[in-house]
């Protein structure tokens, strides 16, 4: 158990005791032990507002609640508690215990971070989620950086979870992207060819044709249309996908499945459609069938089935939503782009129609991502002339730095992406200000090696006790904790925060507290801290999808 989890025990001990000899009464379920880890070190270790979050529960006052804890704390971990303000409760815990739990922290080894397994039900994300008809943009890649650390972070956290990538391979967008190859396959030939009216015009797809060629010539040059455009379109799509895939592996993102939205036409799709008739929860009107949503909050009905029979994308979503929740996830999060905020209610509503719990169903809005260079903004790609792929930027300024920016802001506000300080070399560039505390440390224990200096034997770390060392063994201990809020708030920015100021400590350790020329045990002690340190920023970025180099 670490100390944080003995602290909150000892205080529900503390408050199990003071309900037992009335000196507390109870009257309701008791809030969580919420402990923090206080600002400034005059604060204390850690601190809690439990009193003040359980005051109506008691009907007494915080202040009363926090006397009555102190009174009955078990202090063998504590040097002393204090009450602050209204009934904050400081706690400062005896330097023994600090040292043990550095020890339990140094034994753990790269394991420190990974926390025990919660035995949930799984967990399915959904993110990026592209057509495949394009590649992908910078957009895209503010949403693949984000699930896919938020994968990293739930798993970290004990969480089962499944990533999934919701393949929109049907409809309108595949039929132009056909079109469209076909277009620049007879032109590419030599043949005269109007362009579709609705075509995609990036060169991107020209060179899916070029491809196309390369691998099977003119082949396909005198078959009749419809046969060319079926297999072209097929074509297509695979070089689509292997690019989009491509993509998403340079980029440090991986998906445990792939779900193909054809599998839902026509069968899938008609039976969700029955049940919601059946429900009442579909009427027919003026030759389509609608979705009566605004019995849910929908400021709308939708239709699902057009006048000519074909069913809307929304038809699509809703049978898929009902498979995610046939395949029996305990909760469902996708990541969707901003402009998407008004399908939530009508997705929602069918779920209910459908019998489930559409509050399992969460959704996390991804905002707009502007570029800029030199000051000034980014908005097209300079070959393509279009939005900015995802691959030009991961070349611009590496895969690091794109993933890092993406992350060191929270998804719900929108992004400037500074192009010139992703790719400068200086401590002003977070990501780089990192990896180099990181190299940094790594080149420390080349150097103590040459020295003859080794981490060996058991480390005495009561001999740490500078304020640059205690503030550096404070901010590690801090390390579950924020692996926690960050997983309970699906919230990466807090790791790439933390990550940083965690560098930022060490650098001030790094500047007050030498490991060659002092006396040998506490070189070791230094050089095992270093250690730990080196371990959490290891782990940290790799929750990111970072690197963390030994040399730079």
């Amino acid at each position: 158990m670490q100390t944080k989890e003995k602290i909150a025990a000892a205080i529900k001990a503390a408050v199990a005791e003071a309900m037992k000899d009335g000196a507390l009464k109870f009257s309701d379920a008791l809030p969580e032990v919420a402990l923090e880890v206080p600002p400034k070190k005059e604060f204390g270790d850690f601190a809690t507002n439990f009193a003040m979050q359980s005051a109506k529960i008691f009907r007494t006052s915080p202040r009363k609640i926090a006397e009555e804890i102190k009174a009955r704390i078990d202090p063998e971990l504590f040097e002393k508690i204090e009450i602050a303000g209204a009934g904050f409760m400081n706690f400062y815990l005896r330097s023994d215990v600090i040292y043990r739990e550095l020890k339990n922290i140094y034994d753990a080894g790269e394991n420190f971070g990974s926390l025990p397994n919660k035995n949930n039900v799984t967990i399915q994300i959904e993110y990026v989620s592209a057509n495949p008809t394009g590649l992908l943009h910078v957009g895209h890649g503010r949403g693949a950086a984000a699930g896919s650390a938020i994968v990293n972070i739930l798993r970290t956290a004990g969480y089962n979870v499944e990533s999934e990538y919701y393949i929109n391979d049907a409809g309108n967008q595949m039929d132009n992207l056909t079109k469209s190859v076909n277009a620049r396959y007879l032109e590419l030939l030599g043949k005269e060819v109007a362009f579709p009216e609705n075509g995609y015009l990036g060169v991107d797809i020209i060179d899916t044709t070029k491809r196309i060629i390369a691998r099977d010539g003119d082949k396909y040059l005198n078959l009749p249309e419809e046969e060319r455009l079926k297999i072209l379109g097929e074509l297509a799509y695979e070089d689509k996908m292997h690019e989009l895939k491509k993509d998403l592996k340079n980029f440090r993102v991986k998906f445990d499945v792939w779900f193909s939205e054809r599998t839902l036409h026509p069968e899938k799709i008609n039976a969700a459609i029955e049940i919601l008739k059946s429900s009442g929860g579909i009427y027919e009107k003026d030759g389509a069938l609608w979705l009566a949503s605004t019995k849910f909050g929908d400021d709308k009905d939708r239709v699902v089935v057009r006048e000519n029979g074909e069913p809307t994308y929304l038809a699509a979503d809703i049978a898929y939503h009902k498979n995610k929740f046939d395949r029996g996830f305990g909760e469902l999060i996708n990541l969707w782009g901003a402009d998407h905020h008004g399908y939530v209610a009508r997705v929602k509503a069918a779920m209910k129609m459908l019998g489930y719990d559409a509050d399992k169903l969460k959704i996390i809005f991804l905002q707009m991502v502007s570029l800029f260079r030199g000051g000034e903004a980014v908005k097209m790609s300079k070959r393509a002339g279009t939005a900015i792929p995802l691959r030009e930027l991961m070349e611009e300024v590496g895969t690091d730095a794109a993933r890092y920016f993406f992350l060191m802001r929270s998804t719900e506000s929108q992004l400037d992406f500074d192009l010139d300080l992703a790719k400068s070399q200086s401590a002003d560039n977070p990501v780089y200000y990192i990896q180099y505390a990181h190299a940094r440390i790594c080149s420390i224990f080349r150097q103590t090696a040459e020295a003859g200096l080794k981490l060996e034997g058991e480390p005495k770390f009561s001999l740490m006790n500078s304020a640059a060392e205690i503030d550096l063994i404070n901010k590690i201990f801090e390390y579950p904790a924020e692996i926690e809020k960050a997983a309970a708030e699906y919230a990466p920015q807090r790791i790439a925060r933390y990550v940083y100021d965690l560098a930022s400590t060490f650098s001030s350790f790094y500047r007050d507290c030498r490991i060659l020329g002092v006396e040998k045990d506490l070189a070791i002690a230094r050089l095992a801290l270093i250690k730990i340190t080196q371990h959490t920023i290891q782990h940290a970025l790799n929750l990111l999808g970072v690197s963390a180099p030994e040399r730079m």
